[in-house]
């Protein structure tokens, strides 16, 4: 969705109030596509300070189906999303020329929500997804999810004469 501020622009201490809502099904990274699960309409406030600055604020939800870290099965993670951005003004424009490439959303006279939305969802973007604390993963050999079932492919028989070997390793195995 794209919203046009040439009037915030050029009218000093003007506030404004715009409803939006994310447009796009899914997030697109260089980590994968992830589908959007649930969405939320939400305001944007925005503001002319004094002619000086431009402020943008707002808050949402969104939620991702992402796969688990270690047995990639989809985990629903819901992000909380805060905008909260400051853009200087020269006499009724922007102060800085800002084109197509710029991350933040304003292009000319216009915000564009999916692309704050964007910006938010990789700042805020977990660092490990599990769907339960204690995820066995899937094993390395069958591929077969441990939370699920288990397989006989880690249960080797060990030689006898490394018994002995093999209870020191586990009396100083780290946790």
């Amino acid at each position: 969705m794209k919203i046009d501020i040439s009037d915030l622009l050029s009218i000093e201490n003007l506030m404004t109030e715009q409803q939006c809502e994310a447009e796009f099904s899914s997030f697109q990274s260089k980590m994968g596509e992830f589908p959007v699960v649930g969405k939320q309409p939400f305001t944007l406030c925005f503001e002319n300070k004094e002619g000086h600055s431009l402020l943008i604020s707002g808050e949402t939800d969104i939620t991702l189906a992402i796969p688990c870290d270690r047995c990639l099965q989809d985990v629903f993670v819901t992000l909380h999303l805060l905008f909260d951005r400051k853009f200087p003004l020269e006499d009724g424009a922007l102060k800085e020329a800002f084109d197509a490439e710029d991350t933040s959303g304003l292009i000319e006279t216009e915000i564009d929500t999916d692309r704050l939305i964007y910006n938010e969802v990789l700042v805020n973007w977990p660092e490990k997804v599990l769907c339960q604390k204690d995820c066995k993963g899937i094993c390395r050999t069958c591929g077969v999810n441990l939370n699920e079932k288990t397989c006989s492919c880690g249960q080797t028989e060990l030689d006898p004469r490394m018994a002995a070997i093999q209870d020191i390793f586990h009396q100083f195995k780290e946790v």
